[in-house]
């Protein structure tokens, strides 16, 4: 959803995203924010975000493995962020056994001003959850801990199937690689598909995973003997433009509808119709951030067939109009010197 107009900053200032690094912390999903946005740039390679580490207390953080990271800053750096991130921990102490702030950790969290976009990767909702943001809201965490998340914070609207929810100015993603999906997700709302595909290429993961794709399934990979969907993916990405019938998806894999469809969807954790919306949606916002063709023709590149089903279907996953969404990134210089679209890749698996 565009509903974060802060996140469109100034040519001259970088939005700065403050990690809030805990003891127990994880190293891999502590890095995933300053890996995402600290790919993400620019015309002239300008850097769109800063990114900087703070810690409960300057010195060293231990985390869930054999070394310690030593950390600059204390939590006065939450007051300056534009977003703050806080990754899983796994010693969490009384927020995660009886969902409250320790003192000191409530203390570091009244540093954050009002408006600033809140973000948790994995556990870390524990922390948004136990300091109130996520009363109401639609939530995430680790497939693992999902239920116990819900019984500790029963004002949380928790979905426990999806990669990340997106709620304007408080985000929250499943556990482990799902980070990644939720950095890029944000890289994409703030700055476009160009950008977000250019980091994407850059950290060699998938471009584009949607947030509600399945985060666990009871079969996550195909069986070794089976034929995949893979060819009918790519298949359809050449053809987006064309009217897509499932028949023709599955004669690409010799397949029945019936077998493609359950393939499809165990290999993807969405429906073929649901994905290739996806994909088509994907293609539009890339046509209207890098291009000044007409609506018309932007809805007939991207297979929608009329300005009117763009309207409608852009509307509903973006939140707004074909349309404001183009005069967004004009206005914000977000597509100068970008490079030419590319098709969408094909979505991955399930995250573990």
């Amino acid at each position: 959803m565009l509903r974060y107009d802060r996140a469109m900053e100034s040519e001259k200032k970088a939005h700065r995203v403050v990690v809030l690094a805990l003891t127990g912390l994880l190293p891999f999903e502590l890095g995933i924010p300053h890996r995402i946005f600290g790919r993400a740039k620019g015309p002239a390679g300008r850097p769109l975000y800063e990114i900087l580490t703070c810690g409960l207390a300057p010195g060293p953080v231990h985390t869930d493995a054999d070394f310690a990271i030593h950390v600059e800053h204390g939590p006065e750096l939450l007051a300056t962020a534009d977003t703050v991130v806080v990754p899983a921990s796994y010693e969490l102490g009384a927020v995660y056994e009886e969902g409250r702030l320790t003192d000191e950790l409530a203390a570091a969290l009244a540093h954050i001003r009002p408006g600033t976009r809140l973000v948790s990767i994995c556990t870390g909702g524990y922390v948004l959850a136990a300091a109130g943001y996520l009363d109401g809201r639609p939530a995430t965490t680790h497939w693992a801990c999902a239920e116990h998340f819900q019984q500790l914070f029963p004002a949380v609207r928790v979905d426990p199937d999806v990669l990340y929810t997106d709620d304007g100015d408080v985000l929250t993603s499943a556990g482990v690689a799902a980070g990644v999906d939720l950095c890029l997700h944000i890289v994409r709302r703030d700055h476009g598909a160009a950008v977000a595909n250019e980091v994407a290429r850059r950290t060699v993961v998938p471009p584009h995973r949607e947030g509600g794709q399945a985060q666990f399934v009871a079969r996550p990979m195909p069986e070794p003997q089976l034929a995949t969907t893979t060819a009918a993916r790519a298949w359809v990405l050449d053809r987006l433009h064309e009217p897509l019938r499932l028949t023709d998806l599955a004669r690409q894999e010799a397949m029945s509808v019936r077998t493609f469809t359950r393939r499809f969807r165990e290999e993807s954790g969405v429906s073929p119709g649901q994905w290739i919306l996806g994909r088509r949606v994907e293609r539009a916002r890339q046509l209207l951030e890098q291009t000044e063709l007409p609506m018309e023709q932007v809805a007939r590149d991207s297979g929608f067939g009329t300005a009117q089903s763009l309207r409608k279907h852009v509307q509903a996953a973006l939140g707004v109009s074909p349309t404001a969404y183009r005069r967004t990134f004009r206005a914000a210089g977000g597509t100068d010197n970008l490079p030419s679209p590319d098709g969408p890749s094909v979505t991955a698996g399930p995250a573990h």
